[in-house]
């Protein structure tokens, strides 16, 4: 999918960090872990991800202001909602898409006249094997 979209080596090389990581990095813990490939500044990282994000290639834990990749490319743009269940314990991410839930969450803004720009539901607890 990535290899498809022409990134650039900078967008090339913090996905494919966030596509190797066990779970969700900050912008400096990518930039300390890219540094040896020519990445020096914070900015270069955010630009990064700021077009990673745009193309739902990467998504932001607004919680802990932190990045994953996308586990479904695309599978959130029939629903328009994004959800994470996220470990406490162990750290593991867990992407989702539910018809049901973005359908309710639409009739609600539906119902108070609100327009949502972004739907981002983060659900925190303890994964299975951490239980």
């Amino acid at each position: 999918m990535a290899q498809d979209l022409k990134l650039t080596k900078n967008q090339s090389l913090v996905f494919d960090k966030l596509s190797a990581a066990p779970g969700p990095l900050s912008a400096y813990d990518l930039l300390d872990q890219l540094r040896d490939q020519g990445l020096k500044a914070p900015l270069q990282i955010y630009r990064a991800l700021e077009k990673l994000q745009e193309i739902d290639l990467v998504h932001r834990l607004e919680s802990m202001n932190s990045f994953v990749a996308c586990a479904q490319p695309n599978c959130h743009a029939k629903t328009g909602l994004v959800a994470f269940a996220i470990c406490e314990k162990c750290g593991v991410v867990s992407e989702f898409s539910d018809e049901v839930v973005q359908t309710r969450l639409a009739a609600w803004a539906d119902e108070r006249s609100f327009t949502p720009t972004k739907t981002s539901l983060e659900i925190r607890g303890l994964c299975q094997g951490c239980e």
